[in-house]
């Protein structure tokens, strides 16, 4: 009644013009209300970028990109943090950050037949959809989006792998229209990967395929042809990568996440397994040339990594030989005038999909085909791409792919030698696509040479003497919220993050 009364007494006091001019709040020109594509796009971006980073951190440490400077930490134990939303951010941006807001792209593109915002965004909501099942298992697909719901049922991952390749579809045959309000300049306003570039998006749509194909290696139904064939129309060139970019200096929420200003992981260091790569212990003798790059020497010169759950001993100021930050850093002291490397630089972008990932999964597809020439000419192609990327001089580039370390004739090409190199090439920025292959070959030492996961009276308690096969969904929504839900597929157990998931069985 207090709002009825008081807007009555407003009527009485103004006149319609002046309602009109002091009431209707909501109507400012130099503001749209509204959101178009081009409004919505770049904070899409930056969530797709942040979705992986925040749960990299978690998952970095099941790959073994890195680990913890502490001992016995949880995550290095393949465990999880029981009532906490850590790791549960690929959720969190996939519902709620991409969610509905895909939607009101979608709704404006067809209002205003901007079919090439439409074909972006059903991209982004692919990609979206692929990385969450592979990262959570059974998701929620069909009541996902339905209003007035509080409680939602879970469907299988089978059915999330089969809606991304007909939303793929979908986003290609929206990307290649021409009619209507398509326009490069248009697309370009909110598109700060490809400028509007659709012949890279429809690119970058062919690479969620290929993942999306090769993920089901397991299978008998997986179809190598299909992934090669997906791969040849994907990136071409580390010109086509779909990065993120950020920017250094001023404001830090635009920095990056791996950034040293931001230092999110500043606690963490480079694993013992990375080391082992790159140090010549298992490429036959010879030194990487992205040594220097991913990873830092201790102050006495020597390149040091962390083994799972035994921390850094010489985690202490002006021990020499103790482990850097992964941005380089020695001292306990982090400042914003660090500069950082690599990945872990403030203004570096980050990369969504990249060339040598494409051609890493051809190789391995050509491979399991029987195809070795043309899995060898790909993984040649992948190395060359990931030490281009990673800013390998030409001489040094040209001495690596002519080295013992990279396999020269088909008939010596061997599945670990193409999986070892993909690990490499996604160091830092692809640890979800890293975690899919590790579950994929069930951790095999014998693909991934030098590989040893925590030992059973290493592991997390709830494990069970089990390995993490997936992350259990996020804490705040569906533990809270959604329980009943979780008990019907055994959501609850403790050893949950254990179970395998669909696209890794046979």
């Amino acid at each position: 009644m207090k709002r009825l009364t008081l807007f009555t007494l407003l009527l009485s006091l103004f006149t319609l013009s002046s309602c009109e001019k002091y009431l209707d709040i909501n109507r400012d020109p130099s503001n749209p209300q509204i959101a178009e594509g081009y409004v919505l796009l770049p904070p899409m971006f930056a969530n797709m970028a942040f979705g992986e980073q925040f749960d990299s951190r978690f998952i970095g440490k099941y790959v073994q990109n890195w680990n913890d400077a502490s001992a016995n930490e949880t995550w290095d134990r393949m465990g999880y943090n029981a009532g906490s939303d850590n790791a549960g951010n690929i959720w969190r941006t996939h519902y709620w950050n991409l969610g509905q807001n895909i939607q009101l792209v979608l709704n404006d593109a067809s209002a205003k037949q901007k079919w090439d915002y439409s074909g972006a965004a059903k991209a982004i909501f692919a990609w979206s959809w692929q990385t969450t099942t592979d990262y959570h298992g059974e998701i929620i697909l069909k009541e996902a989006f339905e209003p007035n719901r509080y409680v939602f049922d879970y469907d299988t991952q089978e059915e999330v792998y089969a809606y991304v390749q007909q939303l793929a579809q979908d986003a290609i045959t929206d990307l290649n229209r021409t009619d209507g309000s398509v326009s490069q300049a248009s697309l370009a306003r909110g598109d700060l990967v490809y400028g509007g570039d659709r012949s890279k998006w429809i690119k970058f749509v062919y690479g969620i395929l290929a993942r999306n194909a090769n993920h089901i290696s397991n299978k008998s139904s997986y179809n190598p042809d299909q992934v090669i064939d997906y791969c040849n129309k994907s990136l071409a060139s580390n010109a086509d990568n779909f990065n993120v970019p950020f920017t250094a200096g001023g404001n830090s929420s635009l920095a990056n996440f791996f950034g040293p200003t931001r230092s999110n992981l500043g606690n963490y260091r480079q694993s013992d397994f990375l080391v082992s790569l790159l140090d010549g212990r298992v490429f036959k003798g010879i030194i990487d040339p992205r040594q220097l790059i991913l990873t830092t020497a201790s102050p006495d010169g020597i390149y040091r990594g962390v083994v799972p759950t035994q921390g850094d001993p010489n985690n202490v100021n002006n021990n020499t030989k103790r482990i850097p930050t992964l941005w380089g850093e020695v001292s306990n002291q982090i400042t914003s005038a660090t500069q950082g490397k690599y990945i872990y630089k403030d203004g570096a972008s980050f990369p969504i999909l990249t060339y040598a990932e494409i051609q890493f999964i051809k190789a391995e597809a050509a491979f399991i085909k029987g195809d070795k020439a043309t899995a060898l000419s790909a993984y040649q192609a992948g190395i060359g791409a990931s030490l281009d990327y990673a800013g390998v001089t030409a001489t040094d580039k040209a001495k690596y792919l002519a080295s013992a370390a990279v396999a020269q004739l088909a008939s010596d090409l061997k599945i670990s030698d193409i999986m070892l190199q993909k690990y490499l090439a996604l160091v830092g920025h692809g640890i979800i696509e890293t975690w899919v292959d590790l579950r994929r070959y069930h951790y095999s030492s014998e693909v991934y040479t030098g590989f040893t996961p925590p030992g059973a009276d290493q592991l997390f308690p709830d494990n069970n003497g089990k390995l993490a096969y997936r992350v259990r969904p996020r804490y705040n929504s569906e533990y809270v919220w959604n329980r009943a839900s979780l008990d019907k597929y055994g959501g609850n157990a403790l050893d949950y993050h254990t179970v395998e998931p669909w696209f890794s069985q046979k």
